[in-house]
């Protein structure tokens, strides 16, 4: 799960097979671990933040039958959980700054790993702060409209009175900016109004962007986001990479 453009990314992954929806499912397995153990509860009803973790696993094709295993097995206790949260910065090929978010039971692993992905493809792993001076965090929430039946007017009506900010219609979503502090509030809310939410999380959104020229760069690049993502212990990967 990477990039400025995320969701796009999100939907190239599911319609992959088998096996790449399983590291979809490990990955949110972990977040939906973490949530329930700093939440205090497992009960979606009552957790909104557990409740757009269950939806981003419905929206990535993952059975209903697993998350509800999943489900019962933390909130019984008996689903082990010693998760912390990892944050990596650095440049890839030509320069583009990238982020790396990680939940792992080891770090000094996940350390070396990541380290050796910056390398293997020219890149360099930096210190911390290196790069996220050029980010903000932004709250990002999008719907679905892949039948295109979202009313436009109707829809600025509701997302901004459910206290987002902006809100653009893309393709077959509704890509919507908020503070990142609201961004599972309105979430909450605009479920409430009847909107499918497949996506709602705090975002790094760069500043600036880097267009690759080169073709061992853009090769290289791409190959990088794609093992970084490939690695159970990277939730999500920030970078700056003008990709289209």
């Amino acid at each position: 799960m990477s990039g400025h453009s995320k969701w796009s990314t999100i939907k190239r992954k599911k319609g992959e097979k088998d096996g790449a929806r399983a590291k979809v499912f490990t990955k949110i397995s972990r977040e939906i671990l973490v949530c329930i153990k700093e939440t205090g509860s497992a009960d979606p009803e009552n957790n909104s933040r557990l409740a757009t973790l269950v939806q981003k696993a419905k929206s990535n094709n993952i059975p209903n039958d697993n998350i509800d295993r999943l489900l019962k097995k933390a909130a019984g206790g008996s689903e082990k959980n010693d998760y912390e949260n990892c944050v990596y910065e650095g440049y890839g090929p030509g320069g583009v700054a990238v982020i790396v978010e990680c939940l792992t039971d080891n770090r000094n692993r996940t350390a070396g790993e990541i380290r050796h992905y910056f390398d293997k493809f020219g890149g360099n792993l930096g210190n911390s702060g290196c790069v996220s001076f050029m980010f903000s965090l932004k709250g990002i929430v999008v719907l679905n409209n892949e039948d295109g039946d979202i009313d436009e007017d109707k829809a600025m009506e509701d997302i901004l009175e459910s206290g987002a900010d902006d809100f653009s219609f893309e393709d077959d979503v509704v890509e919507i900016s908020t503070d990142p502090n609201e961004v599972q509030n309105v979430a909450a809310e605009l479920q409430k109004r009847g909107y499918e939410v497949i996506s709602a999380e705090a975002a790094q959104v760069p500043s600036t962007y880097t267009t690759l020229t080169d073709e061992d760069q853009i090769k290289k690049m791409g190959a990088m986001l794609e093992t970084m993502d490939d690695n159970d212990d990277v939730q999500n990967v920030w970078h700056n990479w003008a990709e289209d």
